[in-house]
């Protein structure tokens, strides 16, 4: 069973933050930014949360973020991941993929 998540950016603590309600944290994503890139490096859900899905929308909100930003994401958490074999449509985001071929 799936809830209502609103994830923010708290650049103060270096994360993204999905919020249940108006001041539970049902978890958080940290990162590392440089002025190419976002380093996307742990994933930690409320237990409480789990299997709910909070860290997906965290990942997607993330990701969906550093689209608009114009940035790359170098992703090291095996959370996110493992999340992306399921969604190529991020593929075009990681700095460390290998370019897609151009079909003739």
């Amino acid at each position: 069973m799936s809830i209502d998540v609103n994830v923010t950016r708290n650049p103060d603590r270096r994360r993204y933050e999905a919020s249940v309600g108006e001041t539970t944290v049902a978890g958080f994503i940290d990162y590392q930014e440089t002025s190419e890139l976002i380093v996307l490096t742990h994933t930690e859900v409320d237990p409480t949360f789990e299997g709910r899905g909070v860290g997906g929308a965290l990942a997607r909100a993330a990701l969906d973020d550093i689209r608009e930003r114009g940035l790359k994401a170098l992703v090291i958490c095996p959370y996110i991941i493992s999340w992306l074999r399921n969604h190529p449509e991020y593929r075009d985001l990681l700095y460390n993929a290998a370019p897609s071929r151009v079909s003739d």
